[in-house]
Parts: C-alpha cells; sequence; structure tokens
C-alpha cells in the first residue's frame, strides 16, 4: 500500500510539473497581452487601409502594442461609416491626446502597421479605452489616379511648349 502511494505522489508530482512547464512555454512564446501590463485604446479611421488583427503598432518608430480588433460602425455625427481599431499598448507608453495615428506600410509591399507620433505635452494622456481619431491614408487607387492625371497634365504642358515654340529644333519629345 505505501509503494502504491508513493508511485501515485511521484506521478502526480511529475504531471504537474508538466503543466507548469507546458504553462511557461505557452505564455513565453504566445502573445498575451493579458498577462503583459498595458491597456487597450480606439482608433478611428474612415479608411482601414487593408490593416488586419494583430498587425503591429509603433510609438515613435518602436514596436509597443498590436491592433487587437477591428470593427466598422456607423457615426451620427459626421453621418458616414467609420473604422474603429482596438489596439493594446504597452504600459510606458504615453500617448497624449493630439498624438497623431496613421496606417503605415513597412516597405513598398510590406504589412501594414499603425504608426502613433507623439503629441505634446501641454495635452492630458490618454488612458484605457480613450479614442485617438487617426490621418486616413491614401488608397492605393487614389495615388494611381492622382498619377495618372499628373502624366496626363505633363503631357498637355510639353504640348503647349511644343506648340509656343514652333520651330522643330527647340520642341521637347
Amino acid at each position: 500500500m505505501f509503494t502504491r502511494m508513493n508511485f501515485e505522489l511521484k506521478v502526480g508530482i511529475f504531471i504537474f510539473i508538466g503543466i507548469v512547464i507546458l504553462s511557461v512555454i505557452i505564455f513565453s512564446i504566445g502573445n498575451f497581452y493579458s498577462v503583459k501590463r498595458g491597456y487597450n485604446l480606439n482608433v478611428v479611421f474612415s479608411f482601414a487601409n487593408g490593416i488586419g488583427i494583430g498587425a503591429p503598432v509603433r510609438y515613435s518608430g518602436v514596436q509597443v502594442g498590436e491592433v487587437q480588433d477591428i470593427n466598422v460602425y456607423f457615426d451620427e455625427k459626421e453621418n458616414k461609416p467609420l473604422v474603429k481599431l482596438n489596439v493594446w499598448v504597452s504600459q510606458n507608453t504615453w500617448i497624449n491626446e493630439n498624438a497623431k495615428a496613421a496606417i503605415n506600410t513597412l516597405g513598398l509591399l510590406g504589412e501594414k502597421y499603425l504608426e502613433i507620433s507623439p503629441g505634446t505635452r501641454d495635452t492630458r494622456l490618454l488612458q484605457k479605452g480613450d479614442t485617438l481619431r487617426g490621418q486616413d491614408p491614401v488608397s492605393t487607387e487614389e495615388m494611381a489616379r492622382s498619377t495618372k492625371e499628373l502624366i496626363e497634365k505633363i503631357g498637355n504642358l510639353t504640348d503647349s511648349v511644343n506648340k509656343i515654340a514652333g520651330d522643330e529644333g527647340l520642341r521637347v519629345s
């Protein structure tokens, strides 16, 4: 009887140690922000430009958190739909209420991230659950449209210069 209890005790201790080791591995590998100290903010945009859940949040170029949730809702004041990003930032990130938030891309075709630029010290610090209005990004389609219009204007300008010059030797090609 004594050896059976001794064996059961050893098995119990072994299982307990295994569970503790597994928990430590899971918490150290995963991004468990509920364990880390920090707070959640909301950042509102008219256009989210493809940012997704899990996207990094950077403050002055340093990663300080991540996007945890994205919702689209209708804003009665602005009378249009808006996109609300719920972001987690580490506790030692002091974001003023006049800080600037923008969705940027790492590299030319890299992943999207939320960049928060510091505001001025004379405004209050944002607290848990506060909302920051983001600067709406320029969509790729809008950029392509603007580039096309610019190229057309340059073409028209070249044609006008050629008409004014009139001389074959002075023509711009």
